[in-house]
Parts: C-alpha cells; structure tokens; sequence
C-alpha cells in the first residue's frame, strides 16, 4: 500500500491551493493506494471526505496536523483535539489515551514548527516525517537519523499545499486497507518505508 501520509486541502488549511479533487485525481494517476488529509488544527474535512471517497471508491484518511508548543504532529485515529495550543507531550498522550497514531513533521526545518531536538524529550511518539515534500534533503537527512536513533517509524509526506507537490514522497504499508481503523492498526504494528517518486513509479529509501 502506497499513501502521501501528510495533505493540505484548501477547505480548512488556508495555504493550501488544493482541493479533494485534485487531490484523489493526482494521487490516482501515481498509483497510490490512500491520501491522508492532515489539514492545519482541524478536522473539519471528515464529512466530506468520508461522502466523497464512498464516490469515487478510493480511501481518504483524515487526520490533523497540530501546532504544539514545540512544533507541528500529524495524528490519525483521533476524534478530538485540544482547542488551544499545548506541550508537544500533552498531545502525545492525548492521541495515545485514544489509541492514534502520531508524527512528527518536517522536524528540522527552519520554519520554527518542528520538533528538532526535542524529539529526544517526548515520550510515546510513534513516527518521524523522514522525507517531507517542502523540506530540504539535507534537513530530511537530519530527520532520519533521529528517527533511526530512537527507533521510530520512518514516514514520507508530501505536506502538499499545490497540485505539483502531491505524491512527491510517500509511504509503504505493507497490506492495502480502506477504513481509517485499519490504517492506522498497519501503522502501529507494520513496518513503514519511505519512498520518492521518480516520474515513472516510486523507490523505496533507506538511506538518501
């Protein structure tokens, strides 16, 4: 199962150029499996997309990229979110309390919204975006060698807000599912590999 783990439609995120349709149109003509919708501090999209991917028979996961005090967490498999801005550890065990799944994004860009070193303090965070689509390389590198350092989940993502930038990097899971419980199951127990496209297909990296 390939899914672009990290979207912004332009519904609920404000700097995103895309909509759900463009979003599936694009992730179909690559191949994937999945889109995840992860838009800034709201999950506002999940009526629509839980209406629009019964149409068009294709699953969308709709998560939440959430700014804490110390940087940005997509999470998936939660039904809430603190309504104001927390510690980094308060939404970890918020998503944990309701069995999600939680990463950090874009960690050591230099936009001040990423975790950095401060992956080292937190506890119970579950993966780290190794390959983030509006990240530099070598920034992404830094990413993975924290998330191989403390032993995480290696995730790619898009974080797509145009046409052009979805389905830059994804993820691969090993079974191919289509309810959000599933999904994020796979992501708990499965292993993750990262993997860029190549204008032909995708690769799977380890190291880059």
């Amino acid at each position: 199962m390939l899914v672009d783990m990290h979207i912004h439609e332009k519904t609920f995120s404000l700097d995103s150029f895309l909509t759900l349709e463009e979003i599936v149109s694009i992730a179909k003509r690559r191949g994937l499996d999945a889109v995840c919708i992860s838009d800034h501090d709201s999950m506002g999209l999940r009526e629509r997309c839980a209406e629009y991917s019964k149409q068009v028979d294709f699953p969308i996961f709709v998560g939440v990229e959430f700014f804490s005090l110390w940087g940005d967490i997509t999470a998936f498999g939660v039904d809430s979110f603190p309504d104001h801005r927390v510690s980094a550890q308060e939404f970890i065990d918020h998503v944990n309390k309701q069995g999600g799944f939680c990463t950090s994004c874009h960690p050591f860009r230099k936009n001040m919204r990423g975790l950095a070193e401060h992956l080292r303090d937190v506890k119970g965070l579950h993966g780290v975006e190794v390959l983030n689509g509006s990240t530099p390389v070598e920034l992404n590198r830094t990413a993975l060698q924290f998330c191989r350092e403390l032993n995480l989940k290696a995730i790619g993502a898009s974080d797509a807000h145009v046409p052009q930038n979805v389905a830059k990097y994804v993820t691969w899971l090993p079974e191919k599912v289509n309810k959000l419980e599933d999904f994020v199951a796979q992501l708990h127990h499965c292993e993750t590999k990262p993997a860029i496209w190549n204008g032909i297909s995708y690769d799977i990296v380890t190291t880059f």
